[in-house]
């Protein structure tokens, strides 16, 4: 085997050289033969599992971050997704293609105990849970392309065989192919944008969608078919409270009904008459169609493609990013305006020596938070320049007359709560004026409303209380945690935080300190 005539014909540097690379292709060789025989064990598939690995922890990281800021903020309200605007982890999708590179995902699509999307009780799914909540469509095999990753809301779209069977609370998907990949396929959904908040979602019906072999047994048989698509959503949760009516249901309705012009049927499922009928004008010009209270329905009803729950984002914003045309609150609030008759698309501009008055809704809360010196508010603000209406609005209030007032005002203001929704009313560049209580509750009346506020074309000024204007301070000592330490209250959770500053907390405005925030609204309204 060993050469000596031929090792002597080199020197010992060319012999170490030669033998270097006689090492070299041995060990290329070795590995080639080892990777045909071994297709998965590739350095790509290595990167792969290590990509995977990693989006896997970024979205639990990005779930952690936004459960941290549940503890000061109610409803499930993410101020940390309004505060990264243009952040694209809210949709992790992948299903532009219908296929991608295989993940860990994978390993749960086919396991229905992986798929329950919200926790009866949890106001948040475990990390874990959370972490595998990216779903890879086949379109060979029907599968639906849902979103599980929004801070709001989860929806699934689909296309194909569609049949729904209500008293079992199932949407079928039936499939052309007679794989096994085809069957034991399901995933479950809340159609309420809402969805990490325990308390609203504990009233919102659970829905599966499920996809099946066409060869299978028990399959329902259609007994209705339509040729239009359907979306199916919740008048559960926190419907009836105005905020949660317009964030969490009519605005995404709106913005997820848009594309489809009209045609289409609205399903509601925990259906509640008495809150379709209060917004019956706007369901009937965002479709021809009528409503179908799904959950009493005997009959199969099938459609050729569905939206099983509602696309939303923001709170209480429609992000222009995530729909086509660049669809905004602009754009709802023209739809609002023609539907109710709002005549007044821009507030007043005031001149000098032009004698107008600007009119100041000044919105009244007969329960919690009231304004214990509403007459004196309203003196000073007449003083001011301003023709003032106090108003209150409830649930027998009609809606149309109570939007044509607030509409006919430059400005609308009122302590932190659901009476400030009505600014969707109010024309551009008007002026929304929150009062803020005690309670370290800032970031939440800003998400609510001041944020929102801009993407409708209105303008937004807050005042802060201070102890000496809550009428905590009649219950409490200055030096009591109350007043000092409002965090200790976060910590505790929602109810803590309710109780205490939301509940049981009055406010009477310094009409010193209030002035000057009502002589910036007028400034404002001679700026334009």
């Amino acid at each position: 085997m060993y050469d000596p005539i031929f090792a002597k014909s080199f020197s010992k540097y060319e012999q170490k050289r030669f033998g270097f690379w006689a090492i070299l292709v041995c060990t290329i060789m070795a590995v080639s033969i080892f990777l045909e025989l071994k297709p998965g064990f590739h350095p790509l598939a290595i990167l792969g599992n290590a990509m995977n690995l990693q989006l896997s922890i970024d979205a639990a990281q990005d779930k952690l971050a936004m459960k941290d800021e549940d503890i000061s903020l109610p409803f499930g309200i993410h101020a940390v997704e309004q505060a990264k605007e243009g952040e694209q982890t809210d949709m992790l999708r992948v299903n532009d293609m219908g296929t991608s590179s295989p993940s860990a995902t994978e390993a749960v699509e086919s396991d229905p105990t992986n798929t329950s999307i919200v926790k009866d009780i949890d106001t948040n799914p475990p990390l874990a849970t959370q972490a595998k909540k990216v779903e890879t469509p086949s379109e060979e095999l029907g599968e639906p392309a849902c979103n599980f990753l929004g801070p709001l809301s989860d929806y699934c779209e689909i296309k194909g065989d569609i049949r729904i069977e209500a008293n079992s609370s199932t949407v079928f998907i039936v499939s052309p192919q007679t794989t096994i990949a085809a069957k034991n396929k399901s995933w479950s959904t809340r159609p309420y944008a809402r969805k990490g908040n325990g308390g609203a979602m504990i009233s919102v019906k659970k829905w599966t969608i499920k996809l099946v072999s066409h060869n299978e047994d028990n399959i329902p048989r259609c007994s209705i078919n339509h040729s239009i698509p359907s979306i199916l959503f919740s008048t559960g949760g926190f419907s009836g409270n105005p905020f949660h009516d317009f964030s969490d249901l009519l605005v995404p309705i709106y913005s997820t009904s848009q594309e489809f012009g009209g045609e289409v049927q609205f399903l509601a499922t925990d259906h509640q008459h008495w809150w379709i009928s209060k917004y019956q004008m706007l369901f009937s010009r965002l479709s021809r169609h009528e409503i179908i209270a799904i959950d009493k329905e005997k009959e199969i009803h099938c459609y050729s493609r569905m939206v099983a729950g509602l696309k939303s984002y923001k709170e209480f914003i429609i992000d222009s990013s995530k729909f086509p045309h660049g669809l905004s609150m602009n754009h709802f609030r023209q739809f609002l305006r023609s539907t109710y008759s709002l005549e007044r698309t821009r507030a007043i501009k005031l001149r000098k020596g032009g004698g107008q008055k600007p009119r100041l809704m000044l919105i009244s809360r007969g329960r919690t938070r009231k304004l214990t010196n509403e007459g004196e508010i309203t003196r000073m603000a007449r003083k001011l320049g301003y023709e003032v209406i106090v108003a209150e609005a409830g649930l027998s209030t009609n809606l149309t007359s109570f939007a044509q007032l607030v509409n006919s005002c430059d400005v609308l203001m009122g302590v932190h709560g659901a009476g400030l929704t009505n600014m969707v009313f109010l024309p551009d560049k008007a002026i929304l004026v929150q009062i803020i209580p005690l309670g370290g509750i800032d970031g939440l009346a800003r998400v609510d409303f001041g944020i929102p506020s801009k993407d409708m074309n209105i303008r937004y000024l807050e005042y802060k209380i201070e102890a000496t204007e809550s009428s905590l301070i009649e219950q409490y000592p200055l030096d009591h945690a109350v007043f000092r330490d409002p965090s200790s209250f976060h910590k505790q959770g929602w109810g803590a935080i309710r109780s205490v500053y939301l509940d049981k907390q009055n406010v009477k405005i310094d009409l010193h300190r209030f002035k000057s925030t009502l002589v910036k609204a007028l400034k404002l309204l001679r700026r334009h």
